[in-house]
Formats: C-alpha cells, sequence, structure tokens
C-alpha cells in the first residue's frame, strides 16, 4: 500500500462526462465546472434527445502534462443507452484505454458486450474477482426472492480477446493516474450495505455483501482526493475514508457518483452520513444514480455551494 500511495500521480485536469446517469435535463445550464450538452447544433430542435435510465456510466478523462488518458466506468443498464449517447456525444470508442467496473449488477455492465464488440481492439477491463460470482439475489419486501441476470462470463469476455485485470486489491491504471480501490473496507458502524441481497455458494444462500464493489480514486494536483463510485454498496463514508487510506491523501477535494442512500432500509441513515460527510469537507458533491431523490435533495440543502446537479450529457471539469 505504501507503493500505491508514493506511485499514484497528480493529474492537472479531470473530466467528467456523464453518458448515463437516472436524469436527464436539456434546459440545465452551465457553470465555471459544468457544462452541460447543447440542445440544438442547427436552426432546428431536434426531434431525438440523450436517454436517461437506471444504471451509470462516467467516461472520465485525465490529463498530466502532455498526455491524455481516457477510461469508461461501467456502462449502464441496457444495451440501448450508452452506445446511443456515445453516437449523440460524439464520443469515439477507439479513446477508450480501459474499462473499469464499480461491480457486476446490471445497471452498471448493461452495454458492456455492446462496446466490446465496437472496439477494434480489445481493451483490459478492471473488475474484482467476486463480480463473476453467480446466482445473486435480492429479496423483495414482500418476500420474493428475485434473481440479478447474470452480466460477467468468462467465455464471453475470453472469446473477445479482453484482458481481465481482477483484483481484490488496489490497482493502478491509466499510467498511474487513476487508482481503482478494490474492495473497499467496512470500518462505519452505521453503514450495513445492501441489508436484503443474497449470493449463493456452494448450494447455500449467504447475505451477499457485494464484495466486489470499488470505486476509482484520483490525485487532482494542489486540490486533493476526486472519488468516484458507483454505487457505494460498501458506504459512501467508508469508500471516502478507504481511498483516502490506500492513496495517503487527507483532502477530499470532490465526491462524485451514487451513494446508495435510497429506500427504507438507507434513508434512516442520511442524516448520519451527512454529518460525516460535512466533516470531510468536500468542495464538491455531485451524487447521481442510486443515491435517491430524498437524499439528493438534503444534499443539496446542506451543501448548497458545493452541490451540482447531475444530468445525462453534463460535463464535470476539474482543475
Amino acid at each position: 500500500m505504501d507503493n500505491l500511495q508514493s506511485s499514484l500521480k497528480e493529474v492537472d485536469r479531470i473530466e467528467i462526462l456523464t453518458i448515463i446517469d437516472n436524469y436527464v435535463d436539456l434546459l440545465l445550464g452551465d457553470t465555471d465546472i459544468v457544462t452541460r450538452p447543447v440542445l440544438s447544433k442547427g436552426e432546428e430542435i431536434p426531434t431525438d434527445s440523450l436517454l436517461a435510465e437506471h444504471g451509470l456510466s462516467l467516461l472520465v478523462t485525465l490529463y498530466h502534462g502532455d498526455t491524455q488518458h481516457t477510461i469508461l466506468f461501467d456502462t449502464g443498464y441496457t444495451k440501448v443507452g450508452v452506445p446511443y449517447n456515445m453516437e449523440r456525444l460524439g464520443i469515439n470508442p477507439r479513446k477508450i484505454e480501459a474499462i473499469v467496473l464499480s461491480h457486476a449488477h446490471m445497471d452498471h455492465t448493461g452495454s458492456l458486450y455492446v462496446l466490446l464488440d465496437k472496439m477494434p481492439d480489445p481493451v483490459p477491463l478492471v473488475v474484482h474477482p467476486d463480480a463473476f460470482l453467480f446466482p445473486r439475489y435480492r429479496v423483495l419486501d414482500d418476500g420474493r426472492k428475485t434473481r440479478f441476470p447474470r452480466t460477467l462470463i468468462r467465455k464471453d469476455l475470453a472469446e473477445r480477446k479482453v484482458e481481465i485485470l481482477e483484483s481484490k486489491g488496489p490497482t493502478l491504471i491509466a499510467d498511474d493516474l487513476v487508482l481503482v480501490t478494490g474492495e473497499v473496507e467496512r470500518v462505519t458502524e452505521f453503514e450495513k450495505g445492501f441489508p436484503n441481497a443474497l449470493v449463493e455458494k456452494n448450494g447455500k444462500l449467504e447475505k451477499d455483501s457485494i464484495p466486489d464493489d470499488q470505486s476509482l480514486a484520483i490525485h487532482l494536483r494542489g486540490k486533493g482526493l476526486v472519488v468516484i463510485s458507483g454505487c457505494s454498496h460498501a458506504g459512501v463514508i467508508n469508500t471516502l475514508l478507504f481511498s483516502k487510506k490506500i492513496t495517503g491523501l487527507e483532502k477530499i477535494h470532490a465526491a462524485l457518483g451514487g451513494f446508495h442512500l435510497t429506500g427504507a432500509a438507507f434513508e434512516p441513515i442520511l442524516e448520519r452520513t451527512i454529518q460525516e460527510l460535512k466533516m470531510m469537507e468536500p468542495e464538491m458533491i455531485v451524487p447521481m444514480h442510486c443515491t435517491g431523490w430524498k437524499a439528493i435533495q438534503r444534499i443539496a440543502e446542506v451543501f448548497p455551494s458545493a452541490f451540482i446537479l447531475n444530468s445525462v450529457g453534463s460535463k464535470i471539469t476539474l482543475s
């Protein structure tokens, strides 16, 4: 871990482009930090639009001196949304040098195979080994057990000659400009994970702590840590604390991504989560995807200067 702390390079600028999120609003205005998608490039307003879905996909571009690196973090829910929006946003898949999956749930892996088939050359796929666990279930409030679809199959990836980079621990990618956290330590007493998730192992069902949950940690020069999460199934505070630990950096400059604070199981920990966030004093908070409307509203209320409302097609520039 000490080696990772010394090896993570600073970046001069980060661009985070939202390809898919739960929300799209074409009427939001630009700020000094956020560039919103152009509604119309010609004289007429187009008859189609960017798509939103219950999923997440972010294109992360890093600038270090004269070099530039682009990675894709998650691939949305359906086979349609991410490829469609990438075309609308003018994103060339050839520029993507690696794909990182936050975890194996279907709302983060949906367009993976479609994108791999569009790329002329195989790219590394960064995953936690437990992303391949199957079957996994969610128990509904009425007691019904529903099975998550199988989204990652080694045979399918091998046929596409994908280089699978799997590790339970932190992994440096993009010329050591990004640290993929690997499995996040669970140290807070109030973040209990997904309470109704199960996984089958050796023919027996057990609680699924979703150990494959991982995030991105980036060191922005002169500002501190930028942490990008997919769902924060380990807990957003655990995720931020672990990112600080493995990078050796104390300052959280920005927290972005899914915080999974929606629903009856998570809303009771919302205020405690906000208290912990206030102690970290992030200069930017961008809740996305599974954070939930009540939590997003509360974060906007408590952090009026740090909060940014995300929307599909928005590009956040940090420098």
